[in-house]
């Protein structure tokens, strides 16, 4: 079975037809909320439901989003809470070098330019400066780091490994 990767997250019930007010966590949002789209939901009691978009549309740094199956507000409380998933085989290759999908990154091994080994990537944390990569440090400890070229000079995804050259107190 493939990954599940994370596209959004339900808020909230919208209105009284049935729409949903979803966290966006792709930087695809009009591919990944096109009308046709299937996405997997899973829901607050464990249960997962495949959902087809109708329509989405940008309220307030989120997605107002439809779904073939959830036609009423009732409905769509049920919806509050799930997660909103798809297939990692199903994302097409990157054509960018220099943009990655966030399981990409997760599990690579941090090095310094050196080559001294100091961790591992857990996760790709957004904040609103950027993209941090959260990298637990071989003492148990976690240090985020930000994912910006200066810091980051090189990802070699095939290699397992991502270079760092962190300034003074980083880590």
């Amino acid at each position: 079975m493939s990954e599940q990767l994370l596209v959004g997250r339900v808020a909230k019930a919208h209105g009284i037809s049935g729409e949903l007010a979803v966290d966006i966590h792709t930087d695809h949002p009009d591919e990944r909320f096109a009308p046709g789209v299937v996405l997997t939901a899973r829901l607050r009691d464990r249960s997962v439901r495949p959902v087809t978009v109708t329509t989405a549309r940008p309220h307030s740094g989120r997605l107002l989003v439809r779904f073939d199956e959830v036609p009423d507000r009732t409905v769509a409380e049920t919806f509050r809470g799930a997660q909103l998933v798809v297939d990692a085989d199903e994302l097409p290759p990157s054509d960018d070098p220099d943009a990655f999908y966030d399981h990409e990154l997760e599990g690579l091994t941090v090095v310094l330019t050196d080559g001294t080994s100091v961790g591992t990537v857990t996760e790709i944390a957004r904040a609103p400066a950027g993209e941090l990569l959260v990298v637990k440090l071989e003492d148990g400890t976690e240090a985020l780091v930000p994912f910006v070229r200066a810091i980051v000079p090189e990802v070699d995804v095939k290699g397992g490994r991502v270079i760092i050259d962190p300034p003074e107190g980083l880590l």
